[in-house]
């Protein structure tokens, strides 16, 4: 079985195409393709709040070509999701319906919770660690996306407007970074051995940088000594150095500053990457709840 996710975030709109092929008691999810467009539509959101005729027409074309692929690899199911630029513009919605109505495709505008909950629940599917304590970090364009679960309970589930889009913007107020770090704080408090799952494109990124074999964690020395270096760089430095693009070599130091504040502020030294992200879940949801 064939399955495809499209997922519209701040920064980028992805589509995953997936085959499902139960074997034994599992199921094995090959990727067949994922295409990144990077339209950046939290620019607009977050500095006019709404999206532009430009970003507007851009992803309807993206849209369009996502449904031929879609097409082409006879997905038989698919869901279309959309984040935090989406629920904060103005013209979300309306955007969504036009899409809709030219396309047929309909798009869900999922909350942040939502969001967190269909990324950690695929890591919890795939990983029996119900007796460990994990606090799960996602970060993208417009938010930061906390879960935490405690001997299989969850905890904490959270939606903070901190994300690197809004930062590069300065869109991020003292009052929502406050709060984002007095809820890690509380959360983590009196909690023994606990591990830090981090997602996004920047600590895939980041990840792959390093050259740390899968399964191995990425430390919070290492993350800070990129800090150190790629913010004193010129954009142009960090392209060429770290063989990034121009989307990516902007946002990846505030990815940084909100991931290593977080370990800082959960005391823990490391986080592990697991390159998971809201199309992998999506996949998985299709293949299990239709």
């Amino acid at each position: 079985m064939n399955l495809a996710a499209i997922d519209i975030g701040s920064n980028a709109v992805r589509l995953l195409v997936s085959e499902a092929v139960p074997y034994r008691e599992s199921v094995d999810f090959t990727k067949l393709t994922l295409l990144r467009i990077p339209l950046r539509l939290g620019v607009d959101v977050f500095q006019d709040g709404f999206i532009g005729e430009e970003k507007a027409s851009a992803l309807m074309k993206s849209i369009r070509a996502f449904q031929l692929i879609m097409d082409i690899y006879g997905v038989e199911r698919f869901r279309a999701c959309a984040t935090s630029a989406m629920r904060d513009a103005q013209n979300g919605e309306a955007l969504v319906k036009s899409i809709f109505e030219e396309t047929g495709l309909r798009i869900d505008i999922i909350t942040g919770k939502e969001e967190a909950a269909i990324i950690y629940d695929t890591h919890m599917m795939e990983s029996d660690l119900d007796n460990e304590t994990r606090l799960y970090v996602d970060v993208g364009g417009g938010s930061t996306e906390l879960t935490m679960y405690c001997e299989g309970k969850r905890i904490l589930q959270d939606s903070f407007n901190v994300g690197t889009l809004r930062m590069l913007q300065g869109q991020v107020s003292d009052d929502v970074w406050n709060s984002m770090k007095a809820a890690v704080k509380s959360s983590v408090k009196g909690v023994k051995n606990l591990t830090v799952i981090g997602s996004g494109g920047n600590i895939n990124k980041l990840f792959s940088i390093s050259k740390i074999k899968d399964g191995k964690s990425l430390s919070l020395s290492q993350m800070e000594g990129y800090y150190k270096v790629m913010s004193n760089q010129s954009m142009i430095e960090r392209m060429h150095e770290f063989n990034l693009r121009q989307e990516r070599a902007e946002v990846i130091v505030p990815a940084l500053q909100i991931y290593t504040s977080i370990l800082k502020w959960a005391d823990i030294t490391e986080i592990g990457v697991p390159r998971i992200g809201l199309a992998d879940g999506l996949i998985r949801e299709l293949y299990y709840n239709g």
